[in-house]
């Protein structure tokens, strides 16, 4: 590293920590979901492969959780793999879930997250399932941060599945379909989705550029705040979260005052 680059470093950090000091605690979202993004693109810019770019990007995530647990977060929701995943080039998929089971690996050994699986189990392979049954049981203990993995997750699915299963449990407690279109309210279909009974997300952070949300959350993020990031995720630095943590202070003080 050269003169210049640790020049760059240094006012890096002292300008987060000139955030971090200014940044109210009692602004703080609760629930943040992140979009992960760039991966790929940030493994190509930098000459390497894209196996490496997702290997890089989990690496962040634990990173990541240790900046969340120090401003008071309770909830974090990681999109790691879409359903529209699985239709990537093979060279490409199954490095991916070598990972991200590593990555729920290390989050389960960790002691500091309580390990929540959002997603359709059956579309994952049975290796992966057991990896996320095992973890979820292993931290069900923990008071720590509530990490929702989302494999093999998409938000049109999570709505269909959470009808599914509302229907399913109306036909076990044997209620009429009259009884039950009678009954449905946004509460109850919000009590069928992956998330149950948490908190929607307070914040969604989506990394790359990209200003979108390709299907995240869709039901519980329709009062969410969203913060577009152009660094790539596994560029993605403590500067950036406590920027985005800072511009959801500012709007949520404007709301409703």
């Amino acid at each position: 590293m050269n003169l210049r680059d640790k020049l760059r470093g240094l006012l890096v950090r002292l300008y987060a920590r000139r955030v971090e000091g200014h940044l109210d605690h009692a602004q703080v979202p609760k629930h943040i979901g992140v979009i992960m993004d760039g991966n790929r693109r940030w493994a190509k810019a930098a000459g390497s492969t894209t196996v490496h770019g997702h290997r890089a990007g989990a690496e962040k995530i634990e990173e990541f959780l240790g900046w969340c647990s120090e401003t008071d977060v309770e909830v974090v929701t990681l999109w790691l793999l879409s359903t529209d995943n699985f239709d990537r080039a093979k060279d490409e998929l199954v490095p991916l879930l070598g990972i991200i089971e590593d990555v729920v690996r290390t989050l389960a050994a960790d002691g500091r997250w309580r390990v929540h699986h959002v997603g359709t189990p059956d579309l994952l392979p049975s290796q992966m399932q057991t990896e996320l049954k095992e973890a979820e049981e292993a931290t069900a203990h923990i008071d720590g941060i509530l990490v929702n993995v989302a494999i093999g997750y998409g938000g049109r699915q999570e709505i269909a599945d959470a009808v599914r299963s509302m229907l399913l449990d109306a036909q076990d407690k044997g209620v009429t379909m009259e009884d039950l279109a009678d009954s449905v309210d946004i509460d109850m279909i919000g009590r069928h989705l992956y998330t149950g009974d948490q908190p929607d997300p307070d914040l969604v952070i989506r990394t790359s550029g990209e200003q979108r949300l390709s299907g995240f959350m869709l039901w519980q993020t329709a009062h969410s705040e969203y913060y577009f990031c152009d660094v790539f995720w596994p560029a993605f630095r403590k500067v950036d979260f406590l920027r985005a943590m800072r511009d959801y202070a500012a709007r949520h003080r404007r709301y409703g005052g």
